[in-house]
């Protein structure tokens, strides 16, 4: 994996937060917002990160960031359609 060095303005008092010794989670952080809003899946990210689609899912799993973003509604609704086509298939 090719790297390249960015240079970031970040907050003095947040300095201390930032090292080295987590560079994958840092990386893995800057990507999941492009996750959140659709731009690139786990799949590419964990490409980028040169790392599996299961490890980059269980990295955010531990920081909290769940792989399934459905809200309940949704959820309800698929729910519906499922029950809906079992019925006619049985």
């Amino acid at each position: 994996m090719n790297m390249v060095t960015v240079q970031l303005e970040i907050p003095e008092d947040m300095k201390p937060y930032i090292n080295n010794n987590n560079k994958l989670r840092q990386n893995a952080i800057l990507l999941y917002p492009y996750i959140l809003n659709r731009t690139i899946s786990h799949g590419r990210a964990a490409e980028i990160l040169g790392i599996s689609k299961l490890d980059l899912i269980d990295l955010y799993a531990n920081l909290g960031f769940p792989y399934f973003d459905l809200i309940m509604n949704e959820l309800d609704k698929d729910l519906g359609t499922f029950h809906s086509l079992n019925e006619t298939v049985i």
